[in-house]
Formats: structure tokens, C-alpha cells, sequence
């Protein structure tokens, strides 16, 4: 992989970060990095460790655990705040990545997390995989 091939990969992936509440599709993401979808896929997972869906989806739910912690959106609003068209779809990729489902992370309590500054709390709250690894 070519340093340029870096440079317009970590722009896409800058555009997932920026625009993660807006429709993305993996073409328009690819035409970002000017490469084909195929060969866009590819290379980012083999530059960041995971697929462009992957690194959306995290984005997403990372933004949702935080706009379900100020308690004052229910979960459809969420769901929609954060870029995802279907409530089903959101609540099962919410668990399977935080590890309960939205309702239940929204009705507990964060006082705990109310002390640490945003910027630390990302770098710790950020989504991991509950299961097993995903196979390359």
C-alpha cells in the first residue's frame, strides 16, 4: 500500500467520522478514497482492522451511548440522531456491541462517567465486539 493510498483512505475514514449521521454507502465512500468499492473495502480493512460498515457502526453506536446517557431522547430518536434507518437493525448491532440492548444502557445509571473528561471517556467507552472475533 502506497503512502497517497493512505493519505485518501484516512480520508474516508475522516468522512465516516465527520458524517456518520448521514447516508453512507460504501461507493461514495470508496469514490472519497478514489478507488473502487472492491479494492476500497480491501485495503481499509487490511490499513485500519476493520471494514468501512464495521468502523460506521461503531461510530454510531459510540455517538448513541452518549446521546443515551443525557437520558433526554428516547431510543427511536437516537436511532434516528444517529444516522440508522431501522430500530430493529440498531438495537441489535447497540447489544451486540456494548453488550445490552439501548433501553437497558439508557435506563441505568452514569454518574460514575460524569467526572471523566469526554475526550478519556471516548477512548474507554468506545464499542468493542461482545463475541468472538470476526474471521478475516
Amino acid at each position: 500500500m502506497t503512502p497517497d493510498d493512505l493519505v485518501r483512505l484516512r480520508r474516508a475514514r475522516d468522512r465516516i467520522n465527520r458524517a456518520y449521521a448521514e447516508p453512507l454507502d460504501m461507493a461514495s465512500l470508496a469514490r472519497t478514497a478514489l478507488m473502487s468499492p472492491g479494492h476500497f473495502q480491501r485495503s481499509f480493512r487490511a490499513a485500519f482492522g476493520e471494514t468501512p460498515y464495521t468502523c460506521l457502526m461503531t461510530r454510531r453506536i459510540e455517538r448513541a451511548k452518549a446521546l443515551l446517557r443525557r437520558g433526554d431522547l428516547s431510543v427511536t430518536e437516537v436511532c434516528l440522531a444517529v444516522g440508522c434507518t431501522s430500530l430493529g437493525s440498531f438495537s441489535s448491532r447497540f447489544t451486540e456491541l456494548v453488550g445490552e440492548t439501548p433501553s437497558a444502557y439508557r435506563a441505568r445509571p452514569h454518574e460514575e462517567s460524569a467526572v471523566i473528561p469526554p475526550c478519556v471517556a471516548r477512548t474507554f467507552s468506545r464499542p468493542r465486539r461482545a463475541g468472538p472475533p470476526a474471521r478475516p
